[in-house]
C-alpha cells in the first residue's frame, strides 16, 4: 500500500466547552497567514464547526467519522489531503475519550499526535491532574503534549505549570479574551457567515499561537494511502438543485463531492431571494436554520409556486431536518411566531426549548441503507404515515420517521451519502 506524509495534529479536550473549535481555527489561520496550504477535518458529525474551520483555513473541511464515514474512508480523506497540503488539523468531538467510537479512537487509527486544550478558568495545578489523566488513561496513544486555555495572569500560568509532572509536554497558553470567542446558539456555534467580524476574531486568534511552541509545525506523520474503489456514474447528466443560504447550510462536503462523482449537476439556489427553482431534475433541501428566517420564507410566494409544480409532476425531492420543516404547511419559532411555508407536507413544525432528537442512525430506503445522524429542536404534527424509520446506532429509543409523498423523501436525518452511493443516486433519480 502506498503513503505519503504531512505534518499534523489532533485537537481535542477533556470535554465540550475547552475552546476545540477556537484553538483549531487560530491554527489553521495562523499557519495559513504563512503562506502554508492548511487542510482541516472534523470529527463526528457537526455541521458549524466546519465552517468555521474552513474560514480560517481557506479550504473546505471534510467529517472524519468512524462509524459514519468508516475506517477505509477516513484514511482515503487524510491521505488525499497530504499529498497538497503542508499541515493537517484535526478537531475532535466531545471529550478525547467520549463515546463510541471516540477521538481517541480516529486519532489512533491515523497515529495522529493529540494535543489536548484545557480551559483553566477556574483551576490551577489541578490542571495537571487532568493533563496527566488524557496522557496516560490510553497508553498506545500518540500525545503531543497541552495548551492551557483562558489564562488569567502571568500567575495564574505559574501555577497551572507548577501542576504539570515532567514527562507531560507543555505546549504554551492562550489568555483570556473574548475577542476571539466564537459565538453560540441552540445547535451549536453560529454559523460563520452570520459573524460579521469573523475574519478579525481570528486573525486575533492566530496572533496567540505565536507566543506557544504550536508556532512551529508539527513532525510530519506517514498516512497509507488505500485504493479509492471508482463511483458509478448513475446521475450522469442529472440536474440537482440545492437550497443553499443561511436557512439552508448543513451540506456535507462529502455528499456534495459523492453526487459530482455519480455523475449530477450541481446548481444552487436560495429560498430566501431568488424567485423560481432553477430548471432541473431534482430537488435538494439540506437542514439548517428556516426557523430564523421564517418572515422572508413566507413572503417568497413565487418560489413556493415553482417549489410546489415541481412536486406535482412528480419530479424528485429528498429534505432533511430543517429543509423538511420548510415543506409542510407552517413553522414556529421558540416565541410563537407563524408562518406559512412551502405546504407540500400536510402538517407544522414547531420549534421547541429543548433537544428532540440527537444520535446516530442508519436507514433502509429502497435503494439500500444510509447512514447518517440526527439533532434538532422541534416537532412536527402531522397525519402522514411513515414509510420506515430510523435505527438508531444504540437502539436507545425509537429512529426517525421517513416520510414519503409521491417522489418527496424527508425526514430529520443527514444522511451522509458516501455510506451508500447507490441508494443516495436512487433518492434523486427521475
Amino acid at each position: 500500500m502506498a503513503s505519503t506524509s504531512c505534518p499534523a495534529l489532533f485537537i481535542s479536550a477533556p470535554g465540550s466547552g475547552h475552546g476545540k473549535t477556537t484553538i483549531t481555527a487560530a491554527l489553521a489561520r495562523f499557519h495559513a497567514e504563512l503562506g502554508q496550504k492548511v487542510r482541516v477535518f472534523k470529527s463526528g458529525p457537526d455541521f458549524l464547526d466546519p465552517m468555521i474551520l474552513e474560514c480560517a483555513s481557506g479550504s473546505s473541511v471534510y467529517q472524519l467519522d468512524l462509524w459514519m464515514t468508516g475506517k477505509t474512508q477516513c484514511r482515503q480523506l487524510i491521505c488525499q489531503a497530504a499529498r497538497e497540503a503542508d499541515l493537517i488539523l484535526v478537531e475532535g468531538v466531545m471529550g478525547l475519550f467520549d463515546g463510541h467510537p471516540c477521538s481517541a479512537d480516529l486519532a489512533e487509527l491515523l497515529n495522529i499526535p493529540v494535543l489536548a486544550v484545557i480551559d483553566c478558568k477556574g483551576t490551577a495545578q489541578t490542571a495537571g491532574a487532568i493533563a496527566y489523566g488524557l496522557a496516560n488513561f490510553r497508553q498506545k496513544l500518540n500525545f503531543a503534549g497541552i495548551l492551557a486555555n483562558s489564562i488569567a495572569s502571568n500567575r495564574h500560568e505559574e501555577m497551572i505549570i507548577e501542576g504539570f509532572s515532567s514527562d507531560i509536554r507543555y505546549l504554551g497558553s492562550i489568555p483570556r479574551n473574548l475577542n476571539i470567542s466564537l459565538p453560540e446558539r441552540h445547535l451549536g456555534l453560529v454559523q460563520a457567515n452570520e459573524i460579521n467580524d469573523i475574519d478579525k476574531r481570528l486573525s486575533n486568534a492566530a496572533k496567540t499561537i505565536a507566543n506557544t511552541e504550536l508556532a512551529e509545525l508539527p513532525a510530519s506523520i506517514s498516512f497509507p494511502c488505500p485504493g479509492v474503489k471508482p463511483v458509478p456514474t448513475l446521475l450522469a447528466n442529472i440536474r440537482i438543485g440545492i437550497a443553499r443560504d443561511p436557512a439552508f447550510s448543513f451540506i456535507y462536503q462529502a455528499n456534495l463531492d459523492l453526487l459530482q462523482s455519480l455523475g449530477a449537476r450541481l446548481i444552487y439556489f436560495s429560498p430566501l431571494i431568488d424567485k423560481s427553482i432553477p430548471e432541473v431534475d431534482s430537488l435538494f433541501f439540506p437542514g439548517g436554520y428556516p426557523e430564523n428566517h421564517i418572515e422572508f420564507l413566507q413572503q417568497n410566494q413565487s418560489i413556493k409556486k415553482s417549489i410546489k409544480l415541481h412536486f406535482q409532476s412528480g419530479k424528485p425531492i429528498y429534505a432533511e431536518c430543517g429543509g423538511m420543516l420548510y415543506l409542510f404547511e407552517t413553522l414556529t419559532d421558540k416565541q410563537g411566531n407563524k408562518g406559512e411555508m412551502v405546504g407540500i407536507l400536510p402538517g407544522s413544525s414547531i420549534m421547541q426549548n429543548k433537544i428532540q432528537g440527537l444520535g446516530y442512525q442508519s436507514v433502509c430506503l429502497p435503494g439500500g441503507q444510509l447512514r447518517g445522524h440526527t439533532f434538532h429542536h422541534s416537532i412536527i404534527e402531522t397525519t402522514l404515515q411513515e414509510l420506515t424509520m430510523g435505527v438508531r446506532l444504540y437502539n436507545t429509543s425509537a429512529g426517525e420517521k421517513v416520510f414519503l409523498a409521491k417522489r418527496l423523501l424527508a425526514s430529520y436525518l443527514h444522511l451522509y451519502f458516501p455510506s451508500n452511493p447507490e441508494a443516495t443516486a436512487q433518492l434523486f433519480l427521475p
